[in-house]
């Protein structure tokens, strides 16, 4: 396991570069772009992975955007853990010592790093009207998504997926059809964190959203069946958020979006029986 993490030491850069949008809160956390991505004209240059936001409202078919979709080895990334094991392992920045002992990491090694920056963020209380989880298997996923929704209430996963191989972590992309607005009741967002094995913090937030398919196709011939959620009323955000930068808004002018990467998990509650 400690090896498997090891080739992710790149880990604590990635989480400087991967960035993972907190539903209305501001926080964010901020990569250093890569050094081979070729940056199209009209994408943010600053920090290529900023090229994830967009209005709704300019969403139509044929509109072509650079979009940014990082490139992640599957094969190297941390392993999920069945529940008996995970729940065997302490899971506390209190217990950090002994974890990094029982990891193998040096205390000021770039794992060590990324492991008390999940450890912290998953400890932090949630944001007003926020639900708030990190899970370290699957079962509790979905223990926790099921409690999310409330007992009985259907619910499934989706994810964004590259269709075709997947070569350019930033390229533009052009809308095939009008997006597809998903109908759901609730959502709540799953994202993968740096550790020694598989850790998702998952977060909802009460308010409007809207949940949005995309067909899209890049320059160099890739297909990507893409996810992207709008949020509705951006009136209580940060003023300093990073998304009305690169969407040159503010707090409450319009809808803030954003696309998903391949490695979240994104579940609803189905708005009827039939599902999604």
């Amino acid at each position: 396991m400690a090896s498997n993490f090891a080739s992710w030491s790149f880990v604590f850069r990635v989480l400087l570069l991967a960035r993972c949008i907190l539903f209305n809160s501001g926080r964010e956390i901020v990569l250093e772009p890569s050094a081979n991505i070729k940056v199209p004209e009209t994408a943010v240059d600053i920090d290529p992975s900023l090229n994830v936001f967009f209005k709704v409202d300019d969403l139509k078919a044929g509109k072509r955007m650079p979009i940014f979709f990082a490139i992640k080895n599957s094969s190297s990334s941390p392993r999920l853990l069945p529940r008996e094991e995970a729940d065997s392992i302490p899971f506390s920045s209190g217990k950090l010592p002994d974890l990094l002992d029982f990891f193998s990491f040096p205390e000021n090694s770039p794992q060590a790093k990324a492991m008390k920056y999940t450890l912290t963020e998953c400890e932090l209380p949630p944001l007003r009207a926020e639900t708030k989880f990190c899970t370290t298997s699957l079962e509790s996923m979905l223990d926790s998504a099921a409690a999310f929704f409330g007992s009985g209430s259907p619910f499934k996963a989706l994810s964004t997926s590259h269709l075709t191989g997947h070569t350019a972590a930033l390229q533009n992309y052009t809308l095939l059809e009008p997006p597809a607005e998903m109908a759901m009741s609730k959502m709540v967002a799953c994202h993968p964190m740096p550790y020694p094995y598989a850790v998702f913090y998952c977060h909802g937030q009460d308010g409007d959203r809207r949940l949005f398919r995309f067909a899209l196709r890049g320059d160099n011939g890739e297909r990507v069946e893409a996810f992207g959620v709008c949020h509705v009323d951006t009136s209580q955000w940060d003023p300093d958020h990073v998304a009305f930068r690169v969407l040159k808004t503010s707090p409450g002018r319009s809808p803030v979006c954003h696309f998903f990467p391949a490695d979240n998990i994104i579940w609803v509650a189905m708005a009827s029986p039939s599902g999604i």
